[in-house]
């Protein structure tokens, strides 16, 4: 059996360290390269020609939907695994629109993630049980309105208002985004309601949706 070449990229170095040991303790796997970050990850894609990249979402210059999207185009012969925080069933349909190879949850065992590559290097792609079954369920009908009208409410927001909602939508948590933006956990709870009570959303899976329709993630 030939060696399976694999790229990481993800902005946590004890993490990727700790796959790397997990990847290679199978004898036909090799990763071949590692980054921090999408941009690097892209450029050592196309110099290395892997045949799997497993990418974070949540990265610096160049987030892991962003390279991903970039990758189909420039090393299309790579499949691309996303290991993520994000279980959120709008986060798994944007990866699999762009041509993603398989979604997997950071929490799950490794036995998953190997799991996940065999059927990625047969030429399948790898969703959880409990993902695929979320897909098979149509979403409701949105109810009828302006064309404009979600941009009409997103303008509605103050400036950091529209900060803390992309942080939301990205799978911050509330201590992370006041440590990023310079505030108080209090003040990220207040931020945080007054934009769902003006964008009339009431949950964090509708807060991605939102964002991701309005192209705030791209």
């Amino acid at each position: 059996m030939s060696t399976l070449r694999i790229v990481l990229a993800d902005d946590h170095a004890v993490l990727r360290s700790g796959l790397t040991a997990l990847l290679e303790a199978d004898n036909d796997i090799e990763v071949v390269g590692e980054s921090g970050d999408g941009a690097t990850c892209v450029e050592q894609i196309i110099a290395l020609d892997p045949d799997i990249a497993i990418i974070d979402i949540n990265m610096p210059h160049c987030n892991g939907l962003e390279a991903l999207e970039t990758l189909q185009t420039v090393a299309p012969r790579t499949r691309v695994l996303i290991l993520t925080m994000h279980d959120d069933v709008e986060y798994l349909r944007k990866v699999l629109a762009l041509g993603g190879a398989g979604y997997v949850l950071k929490h799950a065992a490794s036995d998953e993630l190997l799991s996940a590559i065999r059927t990625v290097q047969d030429g399948g792609v790898y969703l959880h049980a409990d993902h695929a079954r979320l897909l098979a369920v149509p979403d409701e009908e949105p109810a009828q309105q302006p064309l404009d009208e979600p941009h009409r409410r997103y303008d509605s927001l103050s400036e950091r208002e529209a900060q803390v909602l992309k942080l939301v939508a990205l799978g911050y948590r509330n201590t992370e985004i006041a440590e990023m933006i310079f505030i108080s956990i209090k003040t990220v709870e207040t931020y945080k309601s007054r934009l769902m009570e003006k964008l009339d959303l009431h949950s964090r899976a509708a807060l991605v949706r939102f964002a991701l329709d309005l192209g705030l993630l791209d």
